[in-house]
């Protein structure tokens, strides 16, 4: 499916993609483009096959890997294990907003266990719509359960550098990237804040700017540490989140994609 901001065409949906169950199958935007035409984003790497575009995946649902690649266990580190699970599209949902024709789309997905079991009932909405500086994806999912689900990480199963990934998470196009906020700068200061918007520019040039924590999430950011450049708005930075029938959990993410390098000065005024 083919994502519009007027006659441009700014981003591709993989809706049922042929992904090995070892990387985790999910949907996911891919490419992602600016207005002028430069790819920001990145599929199946070679130094991450389970990096998908734009999607949203967890390492720990409830002890299934949705996430792809080995699974962090404490006390032993990254473990290849036989829990590899799926996110897989159910049906396309009516758009709310009235967007533009091509601009955007709904739709409800299971996230399932290894035997299919459904663990979560996702219901997801994709926008875009011409911005100041460029264009504007908003990301909004909701995630329902019929019992209780605990979502973890790498951090909360015991990693111990800042590796809380997972929730929304952007893998970014190759080339060297940085990373700011309104108040921090580089990789090291940025992960794990809770600011409200952090930037990653790389070649192009490019500029993308993520807003949208709730509750509890963190920004984990990479850029230099990890060997490829990638933002997720994370849902269990350091603590265990419990899903529990009846109350949904729900995250907007908005992300400016700007052609050329932005300053914070030019961020800054942006409307929110």
């Amino acid at each position: 499916m083919r994502i519009m901001v007027g006659d441009s065409v700014v981003a591709e949906y993989q809706a049922q993609p042929d992904i090995d169950r070892l990387f985790g199958p999910r949907p996911f935007l891919h490419p992602v483009r600016t207005l002028a035409g430069v790819q920001v984003t990145d599929t199946l790497p070679e130094d991450h096959p389970w990096h998908l575009g734009v999607s949203v995946a967890m390492q720990d649902t409830d002890g299934v890997n949705l996430w792809g690649g080995r699974t962090y266990v404490r006390g032993r580190g990254y473990t290849w294990l036989e829990d590899h699970g799926r996110i897989a599209h159910v049906e396309w949902l009516p758009t709310p907003g009235d967007p533009a024709p091509g601009a955007g789309f709904a739709e409800r997905l299971h996230w399932l266990s290894p035997a299919n079991e459904v663990l979560l009932t996702e219901i997801r909405t994709v926008r875009a719509d011409p911005a100041p500086l460029g264009w504007n994806l908003t990301f909004s999912y909701e995630l329902s359960s019929a019992r209780d689900i605990r979502l973890g990480s790498p951090a909360t199963n015991g990693r111990p550098d800042g590796a809380g990934y997972g929730g929304f998470f952007w893998r970014a196009a190759p080339g060297p990237a940085t990373t700011f906020t309104a108040n921090h700068d580089g990789e090291d200061e940025v992960n794990g804040t809770t600011d409200p918007w952090v930037a990653l520019t790389g070649p192009g040039p490019y500029t993308l700017v993520f807003r949208g924590l709730t509750d509890n999430d963190r920004w984990f950011v990479r850029t230099e540490n990890g060997g490829y450049a990638g933002v997720c708005a994370a849902l269990a930075f350091e603590k265990e989140l419990v899903l529990r029938p009846g109350t949904p959990l729900s995250r907007t993410l908005t992300v400016l994609i700007a052609d050329g390098l932005l300053t914070r000065d030019q961020i800054e005024p942006l409307p929110t």
